[in-house]
């Protein structure tokens, strides 16, 4: 019974990130008077649809996507609500609402998080015996301002900067003890699992105010990793093994889901910002490579030949469908879903 109930947990998380996506469209669309003929999640064979009004609500069995069809958007249309029939900059509203939508979304759960937990900040509540920092002399209520000389805006890039660090090289941590910079050298510690510490707990806050900072501030957090990410891709520090498809991100939803709503919202907001900054990436088919097209659309003071532009966005949907077939066998093996 636990396990079902994780795996419709896990599917609905992933249908609910999906939904405010393709939302973004839907209701974009609508205010800039585009024809909206298709609202659908899900992907394959129609097990629901309710037309209302000009538009049709669709619910397919593949809970691995959805999508908006809009009027003009991939064929020629002589209505004048079709999308073509916009300006260049309403139809990048449209586009990019979906990524923004998912950015919404992550600020939300992650606000709610906070809210729960409370929020980390960089105020030293107190110091591990024997920890590096008791050791050279950080005390409770210093406030972390520095870590090798980089700033730390929050305890999240604090403990970002941290982590980057080796255990057996030392660190330059610098604080703020009333009013005066002090800074200190010390050699970290790494845990069993790995994970390079200095030994201090921060101070935690709560009220609604700062739940809400703090949605912003891990969502931004989230999406600097992204940034990080996309980095080591092209140096060749990580590689389509380390990718997931729908599959995979069902899985893990799946398994946080066993250990509480905390970590099940805050796996959300993770996989929401991911979905909103992969779809913002100039990858043909994708919604950023459309703005890129509308983009040189508004330089060029006329439209890119549509037949092109499919052309383009064909070639790129074959290579993300193969994609997607590689990291979902991928995720089959790597989390042994046969055996299961």
């Amino acid at each position: 019974m636990v396990y079902l109930l994780t795996k419709i947990a896990a599917i609905a998380v992933f249908l609910m990130v999906i939904l405010f996506h393709e939302f973004g469209h839907f209701i974009v669309a609508k205010n800039v008077g585009i024809k909206v003929n298709e609202f659908s999640i899900g992907m394959g064979p129609k097990i629901f649809q309710r037309k209302k009004e000009e538009t049709k609500y669709t619910i397919r069995l593949l809970p691995i996507g959805g999508y908006v069809s809009m009027e003009g958007e991939d064929k020629s249309s002589d209505d004048p609500r079709s999308f073509n029939n916009v300006s260049p900059l309403s139809r990048i509203a449209v586009v990019a609402a979906g990524a923004i939508m998912n950015f919404v979304l992550a600020i939300i759960v992650l606000s709610i998080v906070t809210f729960n937990i409370g929020m980390q900040i960089t105020t030293v509540e107190e110091t591990i015996k024997n920890s590096p920092a008791e050791q050279v002399g950080i005390q409770s209520g210093d406030i972390v301002i520095g870590i090798n000389n980089v700033k730390t805006k929050n305890w999240d890039t604090m403990v970002n900067e941290i982590n980057k660090a080796k255990s057996n090289e030392e660190m330059v941590v610098s604080i703020m003890r009333d009013g005066k910079k002090i800074n200190y050298i010390l050699i970290p510690d790494t845990t069993d699992e790995g994970v390079v510490v200095i030994g201090i707990r921060p101070v935690m806050e709560k009220s609604f105010l700062t739940a809400i900072k703090g949605g912003f501030q891990k969502t931004g957090f989230m999406l600097e990793l992204m940034f990080q990410f996309i980095g080591m891709l092209f140096k060749g520090q990580v590689g389509t093994n380390d990718l997931s498809g729908p599959v995979g991100v069902i899985y893990v939803i799946g398994e946080q889901a066993k250990q509480g709503m905390i970590n099940l919202l805050y796996l959300t907001g993770f996989i929401s910002v991911n979905l909103g900054f992969f779809n913002l990436l100039p990858i043909p088919a994708l919604d950023g490579s459309r703005i890129i097209f509308l983009f040189i659309e508004i330089l060029r003071g006329k439209p890119i030949d549509p037949e092109k532009e499919g052309f383009v966005h064909f070639i790129g949907f074959v290579l993300l469908m193969g994609l997607m077939i590689m990291v979902t066998y991928t995720d089959i093996v790597r989390f042994n879903l046969f055996r299961r």
